[in-house]
């Protein structure tokens, strides 16, 4: 079991879970199928998204563990990929957050946040090479720390996986195609 690690300061106006989730008994028998080497080793210096770990021109390699290889067969016809991360470090009992940038507190599963009950991340990378006897997969950025296991690799398809009208009230969204 991965123990999270104390890299979150509670906020005025957050709340927590009256059951730690990381405490609780598993249920759904995930395995994580390799690790994420990255560049980043802290908090502090970790893009918070994709588009700024693509700024820093910082690349990344995924390693996918020996049983899990034959699973890439086919995927090198993909340009990019969508990865499912389990962020170990994050806080998983935090309910309300009350996020830097934000006047009022919200709930988790309206923030991007790595902190909340099941703390799986999202990316869509550049799929720069791979190597199926290896496992390894170089990817053009990654916004998670050096080491995060990886629950699941699939292929992004632009045709049904982009909405180019999709908003969140209150955030522009510079660039957004207008439909």
């Amino acid at each position: 079991m991965i123990e999270a690690k104390t890299m979150f300061e509670t906020r005025n106006g957050e709340k927590l879970l009256d059951t730690d989730p990381a405490d609780m008994p598993p249920d759904g028998h995930i395995v994580f199928i390799g690790r994420i080497a990255s560049p980043w080793t802290a908090r502090e210096t970790c893009p918070k998204n994709m588009k700024a770990a693509r700024e820093t021109g910082q690349p990344a390699v995924l390693t996918i563990d020996q049983p899990y290889r034959d699973g890439l067969l086919g995927l090198e016809r993909a340009s990019h990929v969508i990865i499912l991360s389990w962020l170990h470090h994050a806080p998983r009992a935090l309910i309300v957050q009350k996020p830097r940038h934000a006047a009022e507190p919200k709930g988790v599963f309206s923030l991007r946040s790595p902190a909340r009950p099941n703390p799986v991340g999202l990316h869509i990378a550049k799929l720069v090479a791979l190597d199926i006897d290896t496992g390894r997969i170089d990817l053009d950025a990654i916004d998670v720390l050096d080491g995060t296991p990886v629950v699941d690799i699939k292929p992004y398809f632009a045709s049904t996986d982009a909405f180019p009208e999709a908003t969140v009230a209150g955030r522009d969204e510079p660039g957004r195609v207008e439909r």
